[in-house]
């Protein structure tokens, strides 16, 4: 008996050294609200026992906020395209071990390769998507096919921009014919300016991120600029909504999964990259969030429904009109962030 409590104690012993990365069968996620399906966690949980710790973000500049203060806090995060440029750059990331994640392998070409992530090294493709405006069919005046839109005294009050400094000031340079990545003072300070005078003259209602979805299937607006399946969700609820891409061009993204290098548990983040990208799993992500799935796999589950919506397989002349960010060198966010500051503490009307 004493032999067999000298094991036992001998164990606990041994165990209380290893490091608590191995001991605990975890994984720390960082995502965005409202941005991924609870039946799938629980699924990974109950197939790897592993434990999922949850945590959201609404921007990517909240989050790098996060990273940068406690890295080792977070093993899977979802960052979009230009941050993911970013972390990289800082040296935050670890680069994925592929073998441990073979259903990558059915990620879309077209989304391979790209300039955030030339070698695919980094990260791996989890949604993607457009900003547009989101818009009541029976309460508008005429064809919604412009950014011109948001700046019509027509729709005093009734307007929700969104709280995000890049896509705000980015469909304000679109309307103005520059680039959504364009360094030039003079361009930034024409996007900045048109925003006051938006906001001066009364046609914002708020600046907002995730409420804009439901508060416009409830009615109360007009008008609201959104992410690609945020919009689809409020027309699966409200088919009186609908969804347009302007004329100008606009922001396509891709948000991806990585891990940082501090992650206590990168064998477990490799478990979960890796259950996120299997098509039935990607499937139903796809159908509980309502973004465009990178995964071809299940795309082809979804089949006719999911490739004749424009609003989820947009056409290609519609991303061909598009940019993705690129990120902002840190020299110039300083400028940015001044941009927008003072686009936020103007007063409206």
């Amino acid at each position: 008996m004493k032999k067999t409590l000298s094991l036992v104690l001998a164990a606990m012993m041994l165990l209380a050294l290893l490091p608590a990365a191995q001991a605990d069968g975890v994984v720390n996620v960082f995502n965005w609200e409202d941005y991924i399906d609870p039946a799938v966690l629980t699924l990974f949980e109950e197939e790897t026992g592993v434990t999922v710790n949850y945590m959201n973000f609404t921007t990517n500049e909240d989050m790098m906020v996060q990273v940068r203060t406690n890295p080792s806090a977070f093993d899977v995060i979802f960052p979009s395209d230009y941050i993911i440029e970013r972390m990289v750059a800082e040296d935050l990331l670890m680069e994925l071990d592929f073998s441990k994640i073979p259903s990558a392998e059915g990620i879309l070409p077209s989304l391979r390769h790209s300039a955030y992530d030339p070698d695919d090294k980094y990260s791996v493709p989890y949604m993607w998507g457009t900003v547009g405006i989101l818009y009541d069919t029976t309460r508008v005046q005429g064809e919604v096919d412009s950014w011109s839109v948001l700046f019509d005294e027509a729709y005093k009050g009734e307007v929700f921009m969104l709280d995000s400094i890049r896509d705000s000031l980015g469909l304000a340079l679109k309307y103005l014919g520059y680039s959504l990545n364009t360094r030039d003072p003079r361009e930034l300070k024409a996007a900045k300016d048109l925003l006051i005078k938006q906001k001066e003259d009364g046609i914002v209602k708020a600046y907002q991120v995730d409420e804009t979805k439901d508060k416009m299937v409830a009615g109360e607006g007009i008008l609201g600029v959104v992410w690609s399946g945020d919009a689809q969700y409020s027309i699966n609820l409200n088919p009186k909504l609908a969804y347009a891409v302007p004329k100008e061009g606009s922001n396509i993204w891709v948000d991806g999964m990585v891990v940082p290098k501090a992650s206590k548990n990168p064998e477990n983040a490799h478990l979960l990259i890796e259950f996120l990208t299997r098509p039935e799993i990607a499937r139903m992500n796809q159908d509980y969030i309502q973004y465009s799935t990178p995964v071809q796999g299940a795309i082809d589950l979804l089949g006719e429904d999911y490739l004749n919506n424009p609003n989820l397989n947009p056409p290609q002349e519609t991303i061909d009109n598009c940019e993705f960010f690129s990120d902002i060198p840190p020299q110039f966010m300083t400028i940015y962030n001044t941009l927008w500051s003072d686009v936020k503490n103007a007063r409206g009307l």
